[in-house]
């Protein structure tokens, strides 16, 4: 079992990485709360709502179900959500528990965070998205029409128990979508993480939780850690969204219905590489061996490039027009007075945040990157 401490305004809160962590439950102390409820989806629950209950001691927390899908990341479902804890009899001294991926644990942090002015939660994430990111830093969100994550707070929860095992029933897709999360964080963390992703990534499997164990908590590290500096995203919290500016347009841009939010960050990582290579800022690939007829090294944009296409196909983007993705771009949450904050890397284990690039600029990248996905 790998054990954290995330430093917050309001004090700490742990994070448990590893098999058998839903049982640090019965130790959290849960005689203290008034009522108790559990937040998931129903596919979800009833895979593992009886191991749950057995192994949390939580046999008898009222269950609310909300539909799968980002879809369920609204204000319409925050309403329902809330009504439904009113006729639950949830009161101040609630504990809502958060069992399921990104979209219940962004929808459910941000009703614990506004249900009666904030009661507490605890986050059990089940999917390797929600398992090295987004159960980890209090941001709580849901979408609107045009944009995602617009609407949210920063509440962080009691709690946060990852145990792999849980992976072992996720599709084939949606387990591959979390691996981008993990190359995100490997590009931030530096040679060592990322070198380790190059060498086993093609033992990364869900049915291998042992194995898992140990890539899933360094890659959670990355982000306690920043974290730990920068709990409100001031300033250093914004590397976090390395690949995610392009990634949340191309969701909005299909309605969050096509890609999957790893595929759309995996799309984000290759068109903000990409973007960081134009800039100058990522040196391109070198120059041609005359004699040998191939480069003499391999450049970091290229090793970022070829991480992310061995982790698997990615959905195509050619019907993604770039200038559809250039309005959904200025409306990016991290836009500041109409600036976007572009989070782009200069090496590997090295990011930088930059504000001046032109919007033609970006669109013509990501056109581009349609043009270089199509050829065989």
């Amino acid at each position: 079992m790998h054990h954290f401490r995330v430093k917050t305004e309001k004090g700490t809160y742990p994070v448990m990485v590893g098999v058998g962590a839903w049982r640090e439950l019965r130790r959290f102390g849960t005689a203290r709360y008034s009522s108790i409820f559990i937040l998931t989806e129903g596919v979800i629950w009833k895979r593992w709502g009886q191991r749950f209950r057995e192994e949390s001691g939580l046999g008898a927390a009222q269950i609310l179900r909300v539909p799968s899908g980002e879809g369920s990341k609204s204000l319409a479902q925050t309403a329902r959500v809330a009504e439904a804890l009113l006729k639950g009899g949830a009161d101040r001294c609630s504990l809502l528990v958060l069992l399921g991926g990104g979209v219940v644990g962004d929808l459910g942090g941000f009703v614990a965070s506004t249900y009666m002015r904030g009661i507490d939660y605890v986050q059990v994430p089940t999917t390797v998205v929600g398992q090295v990111d987004s159960a980890v830093g209090g941001k709580t969100a849901v979408n609107l029409d045009t944009a995602k994550n617009l609407v949210g707070t920063f509440y962080p929860p009691r709690l946060v128990l990852a145990d792999p095992t849980v992976l072992g029933s996720l599709s084939g897709r949606i387990f591959q979508s979390g691996l981008y999360e993990v190359a995100k964080h490997a590009i931030l963390a530096g040679p060592a993480l990322f070198e380790r992703l190059e060498r086993e990534v093609q033992s990364l499997k869900p049915e291998n939780a042992a194995a898992l164990e140990d890539i899933l908590a360094r890659a959670v590290k990355v982000k306690i850690d920043v974290v730990n500096r920068d709990e409100r995203e001031a300033s250093l919290r914004q590397v976090l969204n390395l690949g995610h500016t392009f990634g949340h347009a191309l969701e909005a841009a299909s309605g969050y219905r096509r890609f999957l939010h790893g595929e759309a960050v995996g799309w984000g990582l290759l068109a903000i590489t990409l973007l960081a290579e134009r800039l100058g800022y990522l040196p391109s690939p070198p120059a041609r061996d005359a004699k040998r007829g191939r480069a003499s090294r391999t450049s970091d944009a290229d090793r970022i490039r070829r991480l992310i296409w061995r982790l698997g196909p990615l959905p195509s983007i050619q019907d993604v027009a770039p200038g559809k993705i250039a309005r959904l771009l200025i409306h990016d949450k991290k836009a500041v007075a109409g600036e976007i904050h572009w989070v782009v890397p200069e090496r590997i284990g090295k990011v930088r945040v930059v504000t001046d690039v032109p919007l033609e600029m970006a669109t013509g990248v990501w056109a581009e990157l349609q043009q270089s996905a199509s050829q065989p």
